[in-house]
C-alpha cells in the first residue's frame, strides 16, 4: 500500500507540473513583469535552482560520495544540459502559446524518441515489432494532434508544440546518455549532480540575455507559490519518491509512472483554466500514451542483468 501511494502521488505531482507552469509563465505577447508572471528562461531556472538547492543538502546529509574523475563529471555536465536545462526551458517557452494538458501529452513521448536514439546508440536495445509498432502508434498520435492547429482560431502554436516535442527528444537523448555513460554511479547522485549543472548553466544564460530580470516583490502570490511547487515539490521531493519506489520495485515496474502525467494534465487543464478538449486530443493522447505502453509491453524476456545496473541502465532519470 505505501509503494503505491508513493507510484500514484508522483505521477500526480508530475502530471500538475504542466498546470504550475501555464499559471507561473507568461503568455506570448505579454510583458512578463507588468503581468507579475515569469518569462520563460527565468521560471525554468528558479525551478532548476530550488531542486537543485534540495538535491546539494541531501546528498551533503547522506554523505554521498560525489563523483571526482574527469569524464564522469563531464557526462553529468552533458547529462545536466539534455535532461534539464533544454528541456525545462523549451517546455516553458512552448507552454506560452499551448495548454497545459496538450503538453502532458506531447511530453509524454519521451519513450519513444528513447526507442529510436537506443536502438543506433546502444547494442543492448535494438527494435522489435512491438517497438515499432509503438513508435507507428505514438507519431501518428503527434500528427493527429498537431493537425488541431490548423484552425487558425486554435490556441495551440505549431512551434510552441514543436518546442515541446523537442524538448522529449531532449529527455530521451539524456535517458540515452545516462545508460551508455554513467551506469556506475548512483542514480541519486546523477539526479543532483546534473540537476545542479543544468540550473547553473540556465543561471548564466538568463543572467545574460533576460532584460529586465524577474521582479519577486511584484509578482502575483499564485505565480510565486506555483514556481515555489515547481521547484521543491514537482522537482526536488517527486525524484525522492520515484527513487524511493525504485529501490523497493525496481526500475521496470516504477516506470510506468510515465502513464499517469498526460491523462492527469489534461483533466487539471480543464478543470482549472478551462482548457478544451476535442477528439483529437483524446484520441492523439491514447495514440500517444498506448504506443508507449506497446513498445514497453512487448518485448522479448531480458537478458540477465546485475541489478543495480538494471535500476540504472532502465530508468534513467525521470523526465518531469
Amino acid at each position: 500500500m505505501k509503494n503505491w501511494a508513493r507510484f500514484w502521488l508522483a505521477g500526480l505531482i508530475w502530471g500538475s507540473s504542466f498546470l504550475l507552469i501555464k499559471i507561473a509563465v507568461a503568455p506570448a505577447g505579454v510583458d512578463p513583469n507588468s503581468a507579475g508572471l515569469f518569462d520563460p528562461l527565468s521560471l525554468a531556472t528558479a525551478r532548476l535552482m530550488m531542486a537543485a538547492i534540495g538535491f546539494m543538502a541531501l546528498i551533503a546529509v547522506t554523505h554521498r560520495k560525489l563523483p571526482t574523475d574527469r569524464r564522469t563529471l563531464v557526462a553529468l555536465v552533458i547529462v545536466g544540459i539534455f535532461n534539464n536545462a533544454i528541456p525545462y526551458a523549451l517546455i516553458t517557452w512552448g507552454e506560452r502559446t499551448v495548454d497545459s494538458g496538450l503538453a502532458s501529452v506531447l511530453n509524454a513521448t519521451v519513450p519513444l524518441f528513447s526507442l529510436v536514439i537506443a536502438h543506433f546508440a546502444l547494442a543492448d536495445d535494438k527494435m522489435s515489432m512491438g517497438k515499432i509498432l509503438g513508435l507507428i502508434s505514438g507519431f501518428a498520435g503527434i500528427v493527429l494532434l498537431a493537425t488541431r492547429s490548423i484552425d487558425p482560431m486554435h490556441p495551440n502554436s505549431v512551434e510552441g508544440q514543436l518546442a515541446i516535442v523537442v524538448a522529449a527528444a531532449s529527455y530521451a537523448i539524456a535517458a540515452v546518455m545516462i545508460r551508455a555513460w554513467l551506469r556506475h554511479v548512483e542514480t541519486m547522485t546523477t539526479a543532483g549532480v546534473s540537476i545542479f549543472a543544468g540550473a547553473l548553466i540556465l543561471l548564466i544564460i538568463t543572467l545574460a540575455t533576460v532584460r529586465p530580470l524577474p521582479v519577486f516583490t511584484n509578482m502575483q502570490p499564485g505565480t510565486v507559490l506555483a514556481a515555489v511547487e515547481l521547484g521543491i515539490v514537482n522537482t526536488f521531493i517527486a525524484y525522492i519518491l520515484f527513487f524511493g519506489l525504485m529501490a523497493d520495485w525496481g526500475a521496470s515496474r516504477t516506470t510506468m509512472v510515465t502513464y499517469v502525467p498526460p491523462p492527469v494534465g489534461v483533466l487539471l487543464g480543464l478543470i482549472f483554466a478551462h482548457e478544451p478538449i476535442d477528439w483529437k486530443l483524446i484520441v492523439g493522447a491514447t495514440m500517444i500514451v498506448g504506443g508507449v505502453a506497446l513498445a514497453n509491453l512487448w518485448r522479448k524476456p531480458p537478458k540477465p542483468v546485475v541489478e543495480s545496473d538494471a535500476r540504472v541502465a532502465e530508468a534513467g532519470v525521470p523526465a518531469r
